[in-house]
């Protein structure tokens, strides 16, 4: 397989995508799919590439209806616009979207396609507790010293 959109073939031929479309945004958007070989299949790619690709596709759009979405209230003549928004209203960061991941990865196993980590600051649940301080524009003067006395 050299392309993600031959991951995306063997998904819908396999039956795979019922059910776990919020996870197979999640791993198209932010995931490394390689072969066992260690060859890239994929390194990400940004929404409006995967509503391209979706719509190339020709995926089914009654399918958004999983993602707790209706249909008939994103652009329907417009196919880009209507997966553009619809994987933006996905929540593809959700500890709902990991979870779905992780299932059509291990389902993706027995076809040499490999699923990479999770991107580490995907969502709250991965935020470290310890944030920066932030940069302060224009900080306050320092305090003068004091003036000695003699």
């Amino acid at each position: 397989m050299d392309h993600l959109q031959d991951v995306l073939e063997l998904l819908r031929r396999k039956g795979l995508l019922k059910g776990r479309l919020r996870g197979v945004l999640h791993i198209a958007i932010g995931r490394t799919l390689s072969t066992p070989e260690g060859h890239a299949i994929s390194r990400g790619m940004t929404w409006r590439e995967l509503a391209n690709l979706l719509r190339d596709l020709r995926f089914d759009p009654a399918m958004v209806s999983e993602l707790g979405l209706d249909p008939e209230t994103l652009s329907p003549r417009d196919r880009l616009k209507f997966w553009y928004s619809a994987i933006g209203l996905a929540k593809v960061d959700s500890p709902a979207a990991f979870a779905e991941a992780e299932k059509v990865a291990a389902s993706l196993k027995p076809f040499d396609v490999i699923v990479g980590p999770p991107p580490s600051m995907a969502s709250k649940a991965t935020m470290p507790t310890v944030l920066p301080t932030p940069i302060v524009e224009n900080p306050p003067p320092p305090p003068k010293p004091a003036k000695s006395q003699k």
